[in-house]
């Protein structure tokens, strides 16, 4: 009796580091857990914004107020300001709303109507906001790195070829994921014409993006683009705005 008396001070304590042990464990699975999927209802909006080469500074400042600010607002899931790498006065906002109600009062909010107002004065071109949904998306808060390279692209199918349009650019979405380099891979498709969509990929580096437009899933999707496109390709890079 007496030495089981003197294990069990040992057992207890073992028995609480055990438990310790389990319950870190648990903590480390919750804090790698992958970030949410989009859910169904989710609105995507890609905003191009071009201003005078003389006013680039004042588009800056005033976007990443209107950033700032955005981040703030209910129903706001993300927001991001990118500037265009060959041509510095040409930006875009990438946001994405919880749904459509939380989009509108956004739209109708002081910040909104005092940037749209400010850029008025400045812009070298209309503001074109386009509007979607999710088509082939994967984690909202997928990892960022300093000087990552975002490209956008605008894709334009002819209606007959809608739903071929789908089918390549969900392949491509689930193929591009894979690809080296590659932090964010995200198609949506326009709310107004579903024969349009945008593609907003995020890459580590230069060298990311080039391997993947040699990638055989790239060449393959522009192969299958080129029978049913009903526009040129346009392609777009950008770096974050600090």
């Amino acid at each position: 009796m007496q030495g089981g008396d003197a294990m069990e001070p040992f057992l207890r304590v073992l028995f609480l580091g055990l438990v310790v042990i389990a319950i870190g464990a648990v903590g480390d699975a919750r804090a790698q857990a992958p970030a949410p999927a989009p859910i169904e209802g989710n609105i995507f909006s890609v905003t191009y914004v071009e201003v005078m080469p003389t006013s680039k500074a004042d588009a800056v400042t005033l976007l990443k107020r209107y950033r700032e600010a955005t981040r703030k607002e209910g129903g706001n899931l993300r927001c991001e300001v990118v500037q265009r790498i060959d041509q510095p006065h040409q930006f875009a906002i990438l946001e994405i709303w919880k749904d459509q109600k939380a989009f509108e009062a956004h739209g109708k909010g002081a910040s909104s109507m005092e940037t749209r107002e400010k850029i008025a004065v400045i812009r070298n071109a209309p503001t074109d906001e386009r509007v979607h949904v999710a088509l082939s998306i994967g984690p909202f808060d997928a990892a960022s790195v300093r000087d990552a390279i975002y490209v956008a692209t605008h894709v334009d199918v002819i209606p007959p070829r809608k739903d071929d349009g789908v089918a390549a650019l969900k392949r491509l979405g689930d193929e591009s994921r894979r690809g080296a380099g590659n932090l964010r891979f995200e198609v949506v498709q326009q709310t107004n014409r579903p024969n349009h969509f945008t593609v907003v990929e995020m890459w580590k580096d230069a060298k990311a993006v080039e391997a993947h437009s040699m990638a055989a899933a790239t060449r393959e999707f522009r192969d299958k683009l080129a029978t049913m496109t009903g526009a040129l390709y346009d392609e777009r890079m950008y770096k974050a705005v600090d």
